[in-house]
């Protein structure tokens, strides 16, 4: 074989290396893109939540903030989460939620507690407002449940505690639940549910936490901790 030969082969094999390593790289990206594709198409839905006043309700004049709301993580996603049979839990396809269970809890409640006008000032924790009370949540359930029925129901489960904050006493702790049938497996119609759950569930909080908060205050076990 001539010098000739030897140096166009040996100039040959890195181009051949290079092309096998284009190709190889081409297809990888090709695959890539194809395992990403594009994003569904989802909707957001933000459920419109109407507490209604109680009278019964009492005048305090105690301070209250509410802490960060808290969830388990599968029910406090941005997915609408659907349990068709007691042991399987789901999401609708195509649609979520603008805020999380446990965000619009939290602004639920504080709405309520905002338009009663019952007690001087509620805030969020965290504001820098000094406050007597906190009320503490957390979001235990918020699924489309079908429990057997041909619809779901829009079943949101909360528990919350009142905690006196100057004594670091427990005022009171209680669970509260709604479940709303909806009026079609449609997600819009679920979603509605979802909106009549959130109305009354944040009215029973509101309520329990004024009712509870004041007959703590009455009972005189937050006075001495009050008077330092």
């Amino acid at each position: 074989m001539s010098m000739a030969t030897l140096v166009r082969a040996a100039v040959a094999a890195p181009l051949v290396r290079w092309s096998a390593l284009a190709l190889v790289a081409a297809s990888l990206a090709g695959c890539g893109s194809l395992l990403g594709g594009k994003k569904e198409p989802s909707t957001s839905y933000a459920p419109v939540v109407r507490a209604a006043q109680t009278q019964s309700w009492p005048q305090v004049r105690w301070q209250l903030s509410i802490g960060r709301a808290l969830g388990a993580r599968n029910a406090d996603s941005l997915r609408i989460a659907v349990r068709p049979t007691p042991n399987e839990l789901q999401v609708y396809k195509g649609a979520e939620w603008a805020k999380t269970p446990s965000e619009m809890i939290e602004d639920a409640v504080l709405h309520a507690l905002e338009d009663s006008g019952r007690l001087p000032g509620v805030t969020r924790q965290g504001s820098g407002v000094g406050a007597h009370y906190r009320l503490l949540l957390d979001v235990r359930r918020f699924e489309a449940d079908y429990a057997g029925a041909a619809v779901p129901s829009a079943t949101v489960e909360v528990t919350a505690k009142l905690l006196h904050v100057k004594s670091l006493q427990l005022a009171g702790s209680q669970t509260f639940l709604q479940a709303q049938p909806a009026g079609s497996t449609a997600v819009p119609d679920v979603v509605d549910a979802f909106e009549r759950s959130l109305s009354q569930i944040s009215n029973d909080l509101a309520g329990w936490t004024l009712t509870t908060g004041e007959a703590f205050e009455r009972s005189g076990r937050g006075a001495s901790a009050d008077a330092r």
